[in-house]
């Protein structure tokens, strides 16, 4: 050797391989992560949201929502069998629609007939302004049944509004005797229908009956006719 001595060198056969055992940094952030949302939660929870309910509030919530959620179905099967009336309603009032429009030709067509009727009734003979076109009368029983048909040649708009007077003579037992009942309205447009039943005096026996059609009660005479009863 040269004289020089030599520091001896351990021998280690792992050497290296041997390393510090520690915490994973990414392990460490992940808990504080965790950490934090959960701190972020609770503040959020405890700060801003309403507070929690307990059982006795959930169970109250849940009882409120179970009787609207009965309500609403309750009023959804009215509105249901509302809007079925109203559906049938509609239906019927097409239907009356319907038979009233049907109605109203008819009755058109009838006024048509009648005063075709009446134009082929002889005309009265005096020219009045309204003229008593055809007059029955008949005993029946203790009354005088009447009919009546007064026309105007000349019919406006407005009908001619006034009354119709009977005074009937006859016979009560061996004197003659008059009856003159109550005056009738009347309301002639192109023509009018008059219709009654006249009570009889026991014992009395009509003859005639004079037609007298005035503008009011004791006015103006317009119209007069003379009809023997057989």
């Amino acid at each position: 050797m040269l004289g020089s001595s030599s520091k001896r060198i351990p021998f280690d056969p792992y050497g290296s391989r041997r390393s510090r055992r520690g915490v994973p940094r990414w392990l460490l952030l992940l808990l504080l992560g965790i950490a934090l949302g959960v701190g972020g939660v609770i503040y959020v929870q405890e700060r801003h949201l309403p507070p929690r309910l307990g059982a006795d509030a959930s169970a109250a919530l849940r009882g409120s929502f179970e009787r609207a959620d009965a309500e609403r179905q309750r009023l959804q099967a009215e509105l249901g069998a509302t809007s079925e009336r109203l559906r049938s309603a509609l239906e019927e009032n097409k239907r009356l629609a319907s038979e009233a429009s049907a109605r109203a030709e008819t009755v058109q067509g009838l006024r048509r007939d009648i005063a075709a009727l009446v134009a082929s009734l002889p005309p009265d003979p005096r020219g009045t302004p309204v003229a008593v076109r055809a007059a029955r009368f008949e005993v029946r029983g203790d009354a005088l049944v009447y009919d009546v048909v007064l026309s105007r040649e000349r019919a406006g708009a407005t009908p001619f509004g006034g009354v119709m007077q009977l005074v009937v003579t006859g016979a009560s037992g061996r004197a003659d005797d008059t009856l003159k009942p109550a005056p009738v309205p009347v309301s002639v447009g192109l023509y009018d229908s008059v219709r009654g039943t006249l009570p009889l005096p026991k014992g009395f026996k009509p003859r005639q009956t004079t037609i007298h059609v005035l503008d009011k009660p004791g006015g103006k005479l317009v119209a007069m006719r003379v009809i023997n009863i057989t």
